[in-house]
């Protein structure tokens, strides 16, 4: 019977290009190691602790710049490559006024940092003091020197869980949407029951308060206005109103 031919060539070209890939890639990972440890430890790579621009900010109006700019204290000096750029997002995230950040690095040393800033739609007055607040129910701080035209918002408490303040929130937007231009009129908004809403306003220099229910916020305040010089005369005392029923509005003592 004749002999199968010996495969002792294959088998030997085998081994020959499992040891060559071998190689290689143990030269590529040497090489990506000493890449590494090159840019985490060249000086031109570290950012300037002694620069502004190691670490360049864009987008801040009303947020905290030194808080913002804190978040990267412990960075300069070191490579720009070394900064988990994850985690320095998330610690800016977890600064009031930002509502988006990314992070990036500019060649050799340098950080970028883009901000997108929250956009508070009216006051919240706490014992502590006034707070400003956005449509998601986040609590912003008072910046300096800045002025705000923005109604107060009341029926919401510093103990409330998020949910319960963009509850509140979303309320207001809505009576706001629904009341148009005439919500330059009012200057509270109490939310504290969503299917309740309570207005103070201004009618002919006198300060009244408005309940308005759920809906046709903005009719049910102009049939008020309209008729608010014969409904003095009957009660002349009277500062609260209810307008409720759509056919009827009844004074409040």
């Amino acid at each position: 019977m004749a002999r199968e031919p010996k495969k002792t060539g294959i088998r030997w070209r085998l081994w020959l290009g499992v040891t060559l890939a071998a190689l290689v890639s143990a030269g590529v990972a040497v090489a990506g190691l000493r890449t590494v440890a090159y840019v985490m430890s060249d000086p031109r790579f570290l950012l300037p602790a002694d620069s502004q621009d190691a670490v360049s900010v864009q987008g801040l109006v009303f947020a905290d710049r030194a808080r913002v700019r804190g978040v990267f204290a412990g960075d300069l000096g070191r490579s720009a490559f070394a900064v988990p750029l994850a985690e320095r997002r998330r610690r800016l995230l977890a600064i009031d006024w930002v509502a988006d950040a990314a992070v990036s690095r500019v060649w050799p040393n340098r950080l970028l940092v883009r901000i997108r800033e929250r956009k508070p739609v009216a006051f919240v007055a706490f014992p502590s003091g006034p707070m400003l607040v956005d449509a998601e129910g986040v609590l912003l701080g008072l910046p300096a020197r800045a002025r705000f035209a923005f109604p107060v918002i009341d029926g919401l408490h510093p103990a409330d869980s998020g949910a319960q303040r963009r509850q509140g929130v979303a309320a207001f937007l809505r009576f706001e949407q629904d009341m148009g231009y005439l919500s330059k009129d009012v200057s509270e908004v109490d939310v504290a029951d969503a299917n309740d809403i309570v207005v103070v306003t201004r009618v002919e220099n006198r300060a009244v308060e408005l309940f308005l229910g759920d809906s046709d916020f903005a009719t049910r305040y102009q049939n008020f206005v309209s008729h608010y010089q014969e409904i003095r005369k009957e009660s002349p005392d009277a500062g609260m109103f209810d307008l409720r029923l759509d056919d009827r509005i009844t004074a409040r003592k």
